[in-house]
């Protein structure tokens, strides 16, 4: 659970909590499509959707999907603490949408009724995208019988998400409790923005609450090449990982060469949903999807390799003129 769905877990009205877990980033857009402002919730799925979703999921069932309207209906405080548990649309699409195909678009906010319904049945109700450990399959059956199905599905799940957060090791430092480490690999830079006369000699810096950790500098380049790691603790309530670009000055303040903010919740969900790597073969987990409120270039797609839970990113540096970055982190537990 990341920093902001623990802070949610505090008493208080539930229609209240619900916003508050609305106005997250990555709930601020519809979980199926990517429309913006999503003012209803599958209470049972965990996820925030739009008016025209909304209809797909109502025509599903309640045994499937419940939906209810963030303003308008009453919140149980057994579904308000279950969506605040599973954490929002990043950390359910990490699992609801782990494995789809490359043949699979995933449908916009204007595509057609019959297309928007295909890809939601598929996700929820035929579970084609999930890891093939959670599916629950069944041959005929009647809707009692479906509506228990789904339920088990909902179950495993949530077990999912507790048994492997509960079952990390974690080590104190101070009063903080960690629950893995998070190896960032800095690999280049591209077209970064010129800080001095002609060029910059640019570093990178990482932030995640109270460590800093920063690459070396490179003398007279806009297009860096460092492939450096950098080793970070993750906390037990964490946020992203803040990036920062700077040129090097010996005689002033080093100037800004961009920023930007890196979600790990989708690895780190992933990585704890699959348990032990090493008892897989190398394939697709999940995805950090591309969206106007981060700084992707396109979708990062986070994959078991070699027994390891990594992830590829290159993103667009923000707050500033011209800069990508591409770099590679890997989600080692306590016990490794």
């Amino acid at each position: 659970m990341s920093n902001y769905a623990a802070g949610l877990g505090k008493p208080g009205s539930g229609k209240r909590r619900i916003r508050d877990l609305l106005n997250q980033p990555d709930n601020r857009v519809c979980a199926d499509c990517g429309a913006s402002d999503p003012k209803w919730a599958s209470a049972n799925i965990g996820v925030f959707i739009c008016l025209k979703c909304c209809g797909v999921h109502r025509s599903l069932g309640t045994h499937i999907s419940k939906v209810l309207s963030v303003t308008l209906d009453e919140w149980s405080d057994e579904e308000v603490d279950s969506m605040i548990e599973i954490g929002g649309n990043a950390s359910a699409n990490s699992i609801y949408e782990a494995f789809v195909p490359d043949t699979c678009s995933k449908p916009g906010p204007d595509v057609s009724h019959d297309q928007r319904m295909r890809f939601i049945r598929a996700k929820y109700e035929l579970q084609e995208f999930l890891k093939p450990s959670l599916r629950i399959t069944s041959g005929k059956c009647s809707t009692k019988s479906s509506a228990f199905l789904t339920s088990s599905l909902s179950r495993k799940i949530m077990d999912s998400f507790r048994t492997n957060s509960s079952s990390q090791k974690m080590f104190q430092e101070g009063m903080v409790e960690f629950i893995g480490l998070l190896k960032v690999t800095i690999k280049k830079g591209t077209n970064l923005a010129i800080r001095d006369m002609m060029s910059s000699d640019p570093y990178v810096v990482l932030n995640l609450g109270k460590q800093k950790l920063q690459t070396t500098v490179v003398n007279s380049n806009l297009n860096p090449v460092w492939n450096q790691e950098l080793m970070l603790s993750v906390p037990e309530s964490y946020g992203p990982v803040k990036l920062q670009v700077y040129d090097y000055d010996t005689f002033s303040a080093d100037d800004i060469m961009g920023e930007a903010e890196i979600d790990i919740q989708p690895l780190i969900t992933s990585a704890m949903a699959f348990g032990d790597p090493e008892m897989f073969g190398d394939m697709q987990i999940g995805k950090w999807l591309k969206s106007h409120d981060n700084p992707l270039i396109d979708d990062s797609i986070i994959n078991i390799v070699d027994g390891k839970v990594k992830q590829e990113v290159q993103i667009k540096l923000q707050n500033v003129e011209s800069g990508e970055l591409e770099l590679e982190m890997e989600w080692l537990p306590l016990d490794q």
